[in-house]
């Protein structure tokens, strides 16, 4: 045995190991390559579901964990990216790899659109209403262009990602589209990653404790909120056109509603506002859970309001800085 498998080994052996982050992150990722080799399709949907929703809840912590700016309006961008990508993939015949990016640029742009007069407000109050405001009339547009949208009826039949050699990303072969989402979602925790713990993290950080005092030291407020808004809209819509070319159904009230953005609130609340990991256990929390909740129908946001209100009262910093207290995470 070489130097390094013995000290792969040794590292697996030491006790302290598990109670690093650093752990955390190896066996997540380790569970996350190879445990869905052993399961059957019904499992896979509910993981590639829970990574879609921590890519959609990442993209808005990014906003409001590291930022401070409490955007209640993402799930329009998550809508606009799922809706861009399927309409040309089914009215122009555009490839779903294309209408990927073109949803996420689409959605990007509607962020930067919003980020203008959010530029101007500084109590959150403001902003909440005027995000949300925004998710609002982007839903009913969409609901009221019937001709292109069908309205609350929905699109139905929207193609898959196209195939690349032979590997399929139908249905059928769900194991080959839940490795193509991983790979997605790496790639974003990869790109929060390197923002929150590079130079333009600090701009950010410092922006969320005080906006006049980030100004003071430099901090450009325009150009940061434009590129925060930008990055996390982008984000947003490629986990709605993934959505959509996955579940191959949308209505508004599945990707633009309320419900979407009291789901990546909760996911937030509960994995840890401001952590890169936060957001992707509390994903995989809520997700799995409120599969048991089906049962309860529209009183689902019922349980939403009180498991906040819990988590708030008795675990205010999240789960992951319970459990990570003297981590940085």
């Amino acid at each position: 045995m070489n130097k390094k498998m013995i000290a792969v080994t040794n590292m697996f052996r030491d006790k302290n190991f598990y109670k690093s982050i650093q752990s955390f992150y190896l066996i997540g990722a380790l569970f996350l390559i190879v445990f869905p080799l052993f399961m059957g399709n019904y499992v896979l949907h509910i993981l590639i579901l829970s990574l879609i929703f921590a890519i959609l809840a990442s993209s808005w912590n990014l906003v409001a964990g590291y930022s401070g700016i409490f955007s209640f309006g993402h799930q329009a961008f998550f809508g606009i990216g799922a809706y861009v990508s399927a309409l040309l993939s089914m009215k122009l015949g555009i490839s779903p790899w294309f209408g990927l990016i073109i949803g996420g640029t689409m959605a990007s742009f509607a962020g930067a659109i919003i980020s203008l007069p959010v530029l101007r407000l500084r109590i959150v109050p403001y902003i909440a209403i005027l995000t949300l405001g925004f998710a609002e009339i982007t839903k009913l547009v969409t609901s009221n262009l019937v001709e292109l949208t069908r309205g609350e009826l929905g699109l139905s039949g929207i193609p898959a990602f196209t195939s690349i050699g032979a590997i399929d990303f139908n249905l059928a072969n769900r194991i080959n589209i839940y490795y193509l989402v991983l790979i997605i979602f790496f790639l974003a925790i990869f790109v929060v990653r390197k923002i929150v713990k590079g130079p333009q993290g600090l701009a950010l950080k410092s922006m969320k404790e005080s906006q006049d005092a980030a100004e003071s030291l430099g901090v450009h407020l325009t150009k940061q909120k434009l590129y925060v808004f930008t990055i996390s809209a982008f984000m947003a819509g490629i986990a709605g056109s993934i959505f959509a070319h996955y579940v191959q159904v949308l209505t508004p009230s599945s990707v633009i509603s309320i419900d979407v953005m009291l789901q990546v609130l909760l996911i937030v609340v509960i994995g840890g506002m401001g952590t890169i990991i936060g957001p992707v256990v509390g994903s995989f929390i809520v997700v799995m859970g409120l599969e048991y909740l089906r049962f309860l129908g529209d009183y689902r946001l019922v349980v939403y309001g009180l498991v906040i209100v819990l988590v708030i009262m008795f675990m205010p910093e999240g789960m992951m800085r319970k459990v990570f207290s003297k981590a940085k995470i």
